[in-house]
């Protein structure tokens, strides 16, 4: 959709590039309405779609977002395979409509732990969007831990080293930053501008440890199932207010 679709409150400051999401507040939601957990879950994938389908009307060319991290698969097995099977169902319910609208669709993550049902639908659904290279870019975080990638990264530079490929020397943070789960992304679009956080929470939870280094942080009280684009507009709003210098003075 054109950026005209961008609400006025957010036209008079550059929009972010590159948006990262910490989608928390499931269970809390759930349990606020004597429902359970699992219903949380599939209210909170309704706000997930909404979200995708607002950041690109809007025209943000990268939306990443935080689904499942390594940690979570110490929940009981109940909920772990619920979720499996939401995020297999919602890939092919909703990868021709993502598609349509031109989104570039990538899951990052151990994604060797995945059941095969899931891993099926990423793998269509990437082959898919794999040409949507003008479109958003939506990546989902699946099976993610920030320290893990940042271990996997330096493991693929020392397999590299120790066939003499490169040489250690040779290791900057372009290079390092090139064996990156989210490399294709960052070469694109460039590093997430702001994260938003929701549910009243204030830590980064061992996501984009790498990639949120000069980020701006927004957390907002509000539970993932009832974020909506009145909250995203009132994050963005945040993100425009701030003055990022990157370190330096201004002149």
């Amino acid at each position: 959709m054109a950026r005209g679709s961008i609400p006025a409150e957010l036209t008079g400051s550059p929009m972010p590039r590159h948006v990262a999401v910490v989608m928390d507040g499931n269970a809390r939601w759930a349990a606020e309405r004597g429902s359970s957990t699992l219903t949380g879950h599939a209210r909170g994938l309704e706000a997930f779609k909404n979200c995708v389908s607002t950041c690109s009307d809007w025209g943000i060319p990268a939306l990443t977002v935080f689904a499942f991290s390594t940690e979570n698969w110490g929940r009981s097995t109940a909920e772990v395979s619920f979720l499996m099977s939401l995020f297999t169902r919602a890939l092919r319910e909703e990868g021709q409509a993502l598609h349509s609208r031109g989104v570039r669709f990538r899951a990052i993550g151990d994604l060797s732990k995945l059941p095969r049902s899931l891993l099926d639908e990423i793998d269509r659904l990437e082959a898919l969007t794999c040409d949507n290279h003008q479109g958003m870019q939506l990546s989902v975080a699946i099976s993610f831990g920030g320290r893990q990638d940042l271990v996997q990264a330096a493991r693929a530079l020392a397999i590299k080293a120790a066939k003499g490929l490169l040489s250690p020397s040779e290791i900057d943070e372009t290079l390092f930053e090139q064996h990156l789960s989210l490399a294709p992304v960052l070469q694109l679009v460039g590093h997430p501008d702001v994260l938003i956080r929701t549910s009243g929470e204030h830590r980064l939870s061992n996501f984009l440890l790498w990639e949120l280094a000069y980020t701006e942080l927004v957390f907002s009280p509000v539970l993932w199932p009832d974020f909506d684009e009145v909250h995203l507009m009132a994050a963005l709003l945040q993100y425009q207010n701030r003055n990022r210098r990157f370190g330096q003075r201004e002149s």
